[in-house]
């Protein structure tokens, strides 16, 4: 049985072209999913070893079936069926201090009932094992997958993660 959670996603994000075009078309990323310089929390800190958010948030979409679907980059399709590591804020899809099932995003979650961006600035994760729920950025790696028809929405999933220092 999904969870309240899911289902509210999947209906804030499946169908709703308004929330798919706050999609960023600036490949700098400014729109929604990039950290805000008025947030009470830290931006993600740099690192090298990680998957770029600028890479996954400039994305295109077009309408395809009366619904927005990503058109992908090649450098984002290159990304598809491998091991990536990818930084971010855990969103709960479940309540409890571990989370097995839960998206990461680009930026921290502001309200509870708030999603902080478009599909282009969250991962769907799949863990191994059970990952401690925390507001500090978390990092992943597991593998990842570029979703062209997603039934909540989402662009990009990562399966058999593992938490990483």
């Amino acid at each position: 049985m999904k969870s309240i959670a899911v289902l509210a996603l999947a209906s804030s994000l499946a169908g709703v072209p308004a929330l798919a075009q706050l999609s960023s078309p600036l490949p700098q990323g400014s729109g929604a999913g990039v950290h805000s310089p008025n947030s009470p929390f830290a931006p993600l800190p740099q690192r090298n070893d990680v998957v770029s958010w600028n890479l996954l948030t400039s994305i295109a979409t077009k309408t395809e079936k009366n619904k927005l679907v990503p058109v992908f980059s090649k450098d984002q399709l290159a990304l598809n069926q491998k091991p990536q590591r990818v930084q971010g804020f855990m969103m709960p899809l479940e309540p409890g201090e571990k989370q097995t099932h839960f998206l990461l995003s680009s930026v921290p979650l502001s309200c509870g009932f708030c999603v902080p961006g478009g599909p282009e600035s969250m991962i769907e994760v799949k863990t191994k094992t059970p990952v401690q729920y925390t507001l500090d950025p978390v990092v992943v790696e597991g593998k990842f997958a570029t979703l062209t028809n997603d039934e909540y929405g989402l662009y990009y999933r990562i399966t058999d993660a593992v938490a990483v220092k």
